[in-house]
């Protein structure tokens, strides 16, 4: 029998859409594709709008609560009491840098070269379109997690992209409302079943996904928004 899943965002004063990307291991390699779970929970502040905020629901296996640490930002309800789920937070804020950084890194799987041309390309984004592009590398249960919220002061124009190769596919996201409403939804996924399956990262490096996919989401951003932005997962 298959199973829902649904992922509460970080909070916020405004509402954000969360997007778990996990492969499908089946073979033969050529059906890969990945399944995204989303949901929208909304704040105090929330403001319903069905154009605005969405939420894709697609049959997965019951993952159950490790599931939940394939981002740390939120908890997983499946199967379990809101008060047990309650228990399953990771909020490790002695893990953040000193400074501030946009590219946090407490896996170990960029070089100094790799995270300042990362952070030069995410100021750069930032500058050009006013998006804000975050990247946490992870591996859980060693994370941050909750804590990111409050150091990046995540908002709805922030995508927080977590790379963590704990539960198969390596890319995760965290996307703004405001950021929803200008890319595609279906870019996520199509992004994640590029350069997050197990078997890219596994051949390339978890730096080279990492790489790949702030580069994918800048060009992204960068597109005018229209019918055929982002179609193509640069």
């Amino acid at each position: 029998m298959a199973h829902y899943h649904y992922l509460l965002n970080i909070p916020s004063s405004s509402s954000l859409s969360v997007s778990l990307t996990s492969p499908n291991l089946s073979p033969p390699l050529r059906t890969l594709l990945p399944k995204t779970l989303s949901c929208h929970f909304p704040t105090s502040s929330h403001k319903t709008s069905n154009s605005t905020n969405w939420v894709t629901k697609f049959h997965s296996k019951p993952f159950h609560l490790a599931l939940s640490g394939a981002l740390s930002l939120g908890l997983l309800f499946g199967g379990i009491g809101l008060a047990e789920a309650a228990k399953l937070g990771v909020n490790k804020p002695e893990l953040l840098p000193k400074d501030f950084t946009t590219v946090i890194d407490v896996a170990g799987f960029l070089s100094d070269g790799q995270e300042k041309r990362l952070a030069e390309e995410i100021a750069a984004l930032e500058t050009d379109t006013g998006f804000k592009l975050r990247v946490l590398a992870q591996n859980y249960p060693d994370t941050p997690g909750l804590a990111i919220k409050d150091f990046w002061q995540v908002d709805d124009r922030t995508v927080v992209f977590v790379a963590d190769p704990t539960f198969g596919n390596i890319l995760n996201f965290n996307v703004g409302a405001s950021v929803d409403l200008d890319i595609p939804r279906s870019f996520w996924s199509r992004l994640a079943g590029k350069y997050g399956n197990i078997f890219y990262w596994k051949e390339k490096g978890e730096d080279a996904s990492i790489e790949a996919a702030v580069m994918a989401i800048s060009n992204c951003l960068r597109e005018p928004v229209g019918p055929s932005n982002c179609s193509e997962v640069k």
